[in-house]
C-alpha cells in the first residue's frame, strides 16, 4: 500500500483536464458578479461598528490607519489567491491549492481549517443577524409579544430568527444557484446605497478639529486577554501591552482585518464561472479594493462627526454618532442596512462553505455520496449538510464568544496560500499562469510574515481552541478520509483499462465534436464486447494525427495549448449518431456530394460493395488502408462552447 498522505494532486487532476471534466457545477458568475459576492460578503455590519469600537479603545483617529494597514496585509494575500485561481480554478479554493502544492495531509489541515472559519462564521453572524433584526423591530415600533422577545434576539440558546435566517437561506441554496444569485444582487446593491448615504450624511457634519490627535498618545491597554504576541513580549521583558500610539495602530489592523474576509470566498465560485482563470482574479482583487474605500470612508465620517473620546467601544458607535448631531433618523436607515448586509454574509459564507464540502467530498476526504448533484446541476447534498451543521451549531454552542477564531481560520488559510504560491513558482514554473504576482519572492514572503504576524495577535485562548479542533480533524482524517481518499485508491489499484468519466463537461456531449453527418434511420449498431474499446479514428477525420493517449493520461506536446486531448469514449455512451465514421453501418454512411465537389483522386481505388449477408450489412472488420496519400488537413471545426457550457 502506497502512502499518500504527501502525494500531490497534478494540476491536471485537480483542473479535471484528463477526467472529461470536474466542472459539473451550473456556470453562473460573471466578473461583476463575483465583485457582489465579494461585497456581500465583506460589507458586513462591521463597517456600521468597527471603525467606532476601534477607535474608542485602540487607535483613535488614526484608526484610518489601521484600516489601511490591514487592507495592504489582505491585499497581498489576495495577489496569491488571484495567481493560484488562475492556475488551479476550482470549488476548493485554498484546500485545493495547498493539496496541488503541498500534497493531501496539508491540503486536509486547510480545508478543516476552512470548515471551521466557515461554518462558525454562518452561525455567528446568523446570531448578530437575529439581535440586529429584533433591534429594528423595536425602532420602528413594530410590537412583539412577551413570549416570542424571549426567543429573538439572545446571544446563546434557542433563537427563532436565527434559526429561520439560516433555514431559508439553506433551502433557496439548495434548490438552485440562480435565485440566489438574484437575491445576493437586490441585497448587495440596497446595502451599498445605504452606505452611501451614511458616509454622505456624516460629511455633511463632519468637523476637522475631531481628527486631532490623529494618533493620541500610548497609554496601558485594558486587560481583555492575553495575545500570543503580548505573551512572547512579556516574556522577552517587552512591558505590558498598551492602546494609542504606534502600537495601538498596529493591535487595531488584526481585529479590523476580520471586516476584509471574504475576498478569498470568491475563489470557491471559480468551477462556476465563465473564463474563471481570468475573472476569478479580477472578482477578488476590485472587491476587495472598493472595500477598503467603503470602510476608510466610513470611518473618516463617522470620527469626522464626533471625537473619538466621546464613543462608547460598547454601543454602536455610528448610530450613537448620528444621535450627538441631531439626525437621529440615520439610526433607521443603519439598522435596515446592517440587516441587509448580515444577510448576505450568511448567503455567501454558506455557498463557499458548501463548495469546500463539496470538494473535499469529491476527493474522497469526506463521504463521497456528499458530493452528490441534483437535478438543479447544485451540491443540494453539500448544502444540506453544511447548512443542518450550522444551524445545529448556532443553536447549540456559544458561538458569539468563539469569533476569533473565524479570523484564526482565514488567517490560517492565508499562510498556506501565500507559501502554495511561492512552491508552485519553484516546482512548476512552467505552468500557464494568466495572472501573475509581481515580484512574487518579494511579496511572498512578506505576505507569509504579516499573516503570521496577525495570526499572533490572536488570543492565547482562541489559539487553544483551535489546536483542538484540528486535532480533531487529524483523527477523522487518519480513521476515515485517509483510507477512503480518491488519490490512494487510484495509486493502489490503477485502472488496467480506460474507466468511465464521471461526467461530462458541463452541457457538452458525451462526445467531444459532433458527428459531422446527420442521423439516418436503420438498423442499430450492436456495440462491442468490449464497452471500453478505443475506437479508431477513420482517415480523414482532424483529429486522426493525434496520439490517442490512454485514459487519465495527457499526451504532452501533441496538442496545442487550450485544446482538448482526444479522449477515449466508451461506446455505451455515444449517441448512435455521433459513432465514429468507420464504426457506423454501411447503409448508414452517407453519400451526399460536397459542398465543394472536387474530381477523385487518380490513385484512389473503388469501395467494394458491402457485403450482405441474409439480407443485412455488416461492418468489414478490417477496412482496407488507403492507397493514396491522405488528403490534406482540413480546418478543424469550431469546439461548441468551450469547457464552460451554458
Amino acid at each position: 500500500m502506497r502512502n499518500t498522505m504527501f502525494r500531490r494532486l497534478p494540476v491536471q487532476r485537480a483542473t479535471g483536464e484528463l477526467y472529461g471534466g470536474r466542472h459539473r457545477l451550473r456556470v453562473l458568475y460573471r466578473t461583476r458578479d463575483l465583485v457582489v459576492l465579494g461585497l456581500g460578503v465583506m460589507i458586513g455590519s462591521g463597517i456600521f461598528k468597527i471603525s467606532g469600537e476601534q477607535a474608542a479603545g485602540n487607535a483613535g483617529p488614526a484608526v484610518i490607519l489601521s484600516f489601511l494597514v490591514a487592507g495592504v496585509v489582505c491585499l497581498l494575500a489576495a495577489l496569491a489567491y488571484a495567481e493560484l485561481s488562475s492556475i488551479i480554478p476550482v470549488a476548493g479554493s485554498a484546500y485545493s491549492f495547498s493539496y496541488v502544492a503541498f500534497g493531501e495531509i496539508w491540503a486536509w489541515v486547510v480545508g478543516w481549517a476552512m470548515v471551521l472559519e466557515l461554518l462558525l462564521a454562518a452561525s455567528v453572524v446568523a446570531r448578530v443577524w437575529s439581535m440586529y433584526a429584533a433591534q429594528t423591530l423595536g425602532d420602528f415600533g413594530v410590537p412583539v409579544p412577551d413570549w416570542l422577545a424571549e426567543v429573538i434576539g439572545q446571544p446563546k440558546g434557542f433563537d427563532v430568527l436565527a434559526l429561520g435566517i439560516l433555514v431559508l437561506l439553506v433551502v433557496m441554496l439548495a434548490v438552485g444557484g440562480r435565485m440566489s444569485l438574484r437575491t445576493l444582487w437586490f441585497m448587495v446593491l440596497a446595502k451599498l446605497i445605504v452606505v452611501g448615504l451614511v458616509i454622505a450624511a456624516g460629511l455633511k457634519f463632519f468637523e476637522p478639529g475631531n481628527l486631532t490627535p490623529f494618533v493620541p498618545p500610548a497609554r496601558p491597554a485594558p486587560d481583555s486577554g492575553p495575545t500570543v504576541l503580548d505573551t512572547l513580549l512579556g516574556l522577552a521583558g517587552g512591558g505590558q501591552p498598551e492602546a494609542f500610539g504606534l502600537w495601538g495602530i498596529l493591535a487595531a489592523a488584526p481585529a479590523i482585518a476580520f471586516a476584509y474576509i471574504g475576498f478569498d470566498l470568491i475563489s470557491t465560485a471559480a468551477e462556476e464561472t465563465d473564463d474563471a482563470p481570468r475573472k476569478v482574479p479580477r472578482g477578488i482583487l476590485i472587491s476587495l479594493l472598493v472595500a477598503i474605500v467603503l470602510y476608510v470612508a466610513v470611518a473618516v465620517a463617522m470620527l469626522g462627526m464626533v471625537s473619538y473620546a466621546d464613543l462608547d467601544a460598547s454601543a454602536p458607535a455610528l448610530a450613537n454618532a448620528f444621535d450627538e448631531v441631531g439626525a437621529e433618523s440615520m439610526g433607521k436607515f443603519i439598522d435596515i442596512g446592517a440587516v441587509l448586509a448580515l444577510t448576505t454574509v450568511i448567503l455567501v459564507v454558506l455557498i463557499s462553505l458548501t463548495r469546500v464540502v463539496f470538494s473535499m467530498s469529491r476527493d474522497g476526504l469526506l463521504p463521497r455520496g456528499i458530493a452528490g448533484m441534483s437535478r438543479y446541476r447544485v451540491p443540494s447534498r453539500a448544502t444540506l449538510v453544511s447548512g443542518g451543521a450550522a444551524v445545529v451549531m448556532s443553536q447549540t454552542v456559544d458561538v458569539i464568544t468563539l469569533e476569533q477564531l473565524v479570523v484564526m481560520g482565514t488567517l490560517f488559510a492565508f499562510l498556506f496560500v501565500s507559501a502554495a504560491m511561492l512552491m508552485l513558482r519553484r516546482d512548476q514554473p512552467d505552468l500557464h499562469r494568466p495572472f501573475r504576482v509581481p515580484a512574487a519572492p518579494v511579496v511572498g514572503v512578506l505576505t507569509i510574515a504579516a499573516v503570521g504576524w496577525l495570526m499572533l495577535s490572536l488570543k492565547v485562548q482562541t489559539w487553544g481552541w483551535f489546536l483542538v479542533w484540528m486535532a480533531g480533524g487529524l483523527v477523522l482524517y487518519f480513521a476515515y478520509g485517509h483510507r477512503r481518499s480518491q488519490m490512494r485508491l487510484l495509486l493502489d489499484h490503477p485502472p488496467a483499462a480506460p474507466v468511465r468519466l464521471d461526467a461530462p463537461p458541463p452541457g457538452s456531449g458525451p462526445y467531444p465534436y459532433p458527428h459531422p453527418h446527420p442521423r439516418r434511420s436503420g438498423p442499430q449498431q450492436t456495440p462491442p464486447a468490449d464497452p471500453f474499446a478505443v475506437a479508431p479514428l477513420r482517415p480523414g477525420h482532424p483529429h486522426a494525427g493525434h496520439a490517442q493517449a490512454p485514459h487519465g493520461q495527457l499526451p504532452h506536446g501533441q496538442l496545442p495549448h487550450g485544446q482538448l486531448p482526444h479522449a477515449p469514449i466508451p461506446y455505451d455512451q455515444l449517441p448512435y449518431d455521433q459513432l465514429p465514421y468507420d464504426q457506423v453501418p454501411y447503409d448508414e454512411v452517407p453519400y451526399a456530394p460536397a459542398p465543394h465537389p472536387q474530381a477523385p483522386h487518380p490513385q484512389a481505388p473503388a469501395r467494394p460493395a458491402p457485403p450482405q449477408v441474409d439480407g443485412t450489412y455488416r461492418l468489414d472488420p478490417h477496412p482496407p488502408p488507403p492507397a493514396y496519400p491522405p488528403p490534406p488537413e482540413q480546418p478543424e471545426p469550431p469546439y461548441p462552447g468551450g469547457r464552460h457550457r451554458r
